[in-house]
């Protein structure tokens, strides 16, 4: 159990009565296991094809479900902490890509607005509107 960091969460575990869990967590982790791969960011001097291709070739990319109603796609890191939205033709702004990336506790959008900025400028209002849904 060496191994294991006293991190918040980790006192809060052993506080619980957690301590078996966690335990169990730091047995199972793989030793000196390198942490995911960033996510890349994105690079608006390239052309929207090539930057589509270079972003959705990551090895640590996955792609949501596509929901044929809906003219863009989703694709998150498996460690959520980046996810990207790129348009389909009849997309607001299309073409477009954009990026959110979470870090310190913040989700941060940017993008690329290859086509209407108006249109792009509407899909990025729709995606800062996600930040405050909640499920009732």
């Amino acid at each position: 159990m060496a191994d294991c960091a006293e991190t918040p969460s980790v006192a809060a575990l052993r506080a619980g009565g957690g301590l078996v869990a966690l335990a169990i967590l730091c047995a199972c982790a793989p030793k000196g296991a390198a942490p995911p791969p960033a996510a890349l960011s994105l690079d608006c001097a390239q052309p929207f094809e090539a930057q589509k291709a270079r972003l959705t070739a990551q090895p640590n990319l996955t792609p949501a479900p596509h929901e044929s109603a809906e003219p863009y796609r989703f694709y998150s890191t498996t460690d959520g902490r980046a996810s990207y939205l790129i348009t389909e033709a009849g997309a607001p702004g299309h073409p477009a890509i954009m990026m959110q990336a979470a870090k310190g506790g913040e989700v941060k959008t940017t993008g690329c607005a290859y086509g209407s900025r108006k249109g792009y400028d509407q899909l990025l209002a729709y995606l800062e509107s996600l930040k405050t849904w909640s499920r009732r």
